[in-house]
């Protein structure tokens, strides 16, 4: 979990959040392990929009006008 000393001002943490704690940490190690693996490029995209993508800036933009959704 931690590797910093307890803090003797602060309560223990119940069993539930230590067990929460424990899983997210195992959690991290599991993605960061699949990471690894993920690692190849992305496939290209096939017939998707020609030129820039069009969400770039968070609005869908065609032909110069923009919208959001």
């Amino acid at each position: 979990m931690s590797d910093q000393p307890p803090d003797p001002d602060r309560k223990p943490l119940p069993p539930a959040a230590q067990r929460a704690l424990a899983e997210a940490e195992a959690r991290r190690q599991a993605a960061a392990a699949n990471a690894k693996d993920d690692a190849k490029p992305a496939p290209k995209e096939v017939q998707g929009p020609k030129g820039p993508e069009p969400t770039r800036y968070g609005d869908w933009e065609r032909k110069g006008i923009a919208s959001d959704f």
